[in-house]
């Protein structure tokens, strides 16, 4: 049985909270008062938000057009929270064929898509004696040298960039996979290490340590990887916690300015995962924890999901979002397939009702295409196809 989220002290009391001009990030203090701010103080909170929000980028929401690849769902991470994981001979466990792989990225290429989203299961080779078959018949050793090529062929045969996120990464790895993606990703989700502890959320899911995905941040960093990360909110740990997992992605940042993207996303109850009776965060809970990251990141990009937020997801530009992420005209969210995507459309009118542009970018963002387009000549030649002159998406003719 899981146990329900407790907080690891009382609560903050908010009080008079100063926000200094011109947006200096916020002190931990500051934030963990100001997550907890009360009903009254929200406005305010949110305000500052937007302030700092359109100092940084005003007038223009970004969006990437991608297709979701599942390339394999066989995981060894078993958590609590979590509908994508399957084990060998479960009902929709499936490893994907390179045919199918290229046949998703032609269709979303039709589609306008320019991203080719590869999520998959972390290491399940490790464990699962049926993945290291599969891997043989392939010709590969790894699931990560089966990423790689996936990556490769989506790079040659079309026009969509990858974005992999593979889980936990070495040295090696990271290196290897910057060369056939412009960008990749992984979710911190937390730094509360009592997450891991028998009945919580993370319990029996050994890649979601947080000092190794730290580490693999860390060392996307020193590699110059344009990087995109978050947290998971909802799933036990406290609005403290929350603050500390935030501070500790803004200061790798501050370290190595790769982070191209900050993702707040919400858990959401699902009926057949170990957590179906666990309560979800409120709307206040994520607009707060939103404002809060906006203020005390106020230059780096921040998105959450719109899905997760259906049906009033434009709320969330109150809170100082500036990216909705990744929406697929023809894949559905694999990780949440109860939520389906806004249609693009409908997603635009709503941008605009607030008074923005929405805008399609690449899965690597404008500021960070440079870097990526160093790492291979192959990725050069790409972008500079796919990219207009201020490294968006081209727009369609």
């Amino acid at each position: 049985m899981l146990r329900q989220p407790q907080s690891d002290g009382p609560p903050v009391s908010s009080g008079q909270i100063a926000i200094e001009p011109p947006f200096e990030p916020l002190s931990r203090e500051d934030a963990c008062r100001w997550i907890r701010a009360s009903d009254d103080e929200l406005p305010e909170l949110l305000a500052r938000a937007r302030e700092a929000r359109d100092r940084f980028k005003s007038g223009v929401i970004t969006y990437s057009r991608k297709v979701f690849i599942p390339l394999t769902n066989l995981c060894r991470d078993y958590c609590g929270y979590c509908t994508f994981r399957r084990d060998p001979g479960q009902p929709g466990a499936h490893t994907m064929t390179p045919d199918e792989v290229l046949r998703v990225a032609r269709d979303g290429e039709k589609l306008g898509c320019t991203e080719a989203l590869f999520s998959l299961g972390d290491k399940p080779e490790l464990i699962f004696p049926h993945m290291r078959e599969t891997l043989r018949k392939l010709g590969y050793r790894s699931t990560l040298h089966y990423l790689e090529a996936m990556c490769e062929l989506v790079l040659r045969e079309t026009s969509l960039l990858p974005h992999p996120n593979p889980g936990l990464m070495s040295t090696e790895w990271i290196a290897r996979l910057s060369s056939v993606s412009p960008s990749m990703g992984l979710m911190l989700e937390t730094t509360n290490d009592a997450l891991l502890a028998p009945g919580a959320a993370h319990d029996n899911a050994p890649d979601k340590v947080p000092a190794k995905r730290l580490r693999t941040i860390e060392e996307a960093g020193k590699q110059n990887v344009p990087f995109t990360t978050g947290i998971l909110i909802g799933i036990g740990e406290s609005p403290e916690n929350r603050v500390d997992a935030l501070v500790a992605i803004r200061d790798l940042h501050q370290r190595y300015g790769h982070i191209q993207e900050v993702i707040i996303q919400n858990f959401r109850v699902k009926p057949e995962i170990p957590m179906a009776h666990w309560p979800e965060p409120s709307r206040s809970e994520m607009l707060r924890t939103i404002a809060v990251a906006r203020l005390l990141m106020p230059e780096i990009n921040l998105q959450a999901p719109p899905n997760l937020s259906d049906p009033d997801y434009e709320e969330l530009l109150d809170a100082g979002i500036n990216d909705w992420g990744g929406v697929s005209p023809l894949t559905p969210d694999f990780i949440n397939p109860e939520r389906p995507w806004p249609h693009l459309k409908e997603l635009e009118r709503r941008t605009h009702a607030k008074g923005f542009e929405l805008r399609q970018r690449l899965p690597v963002y404008p500021e960070f295409v440079e870097r990526a387009a160093a790492k291979s000549d192959l990725l050069a030649e790409r972008l500079l196809q796919v990219a207009d002159s201020e490294h968006y998406a081209r727009r369609a003719a």
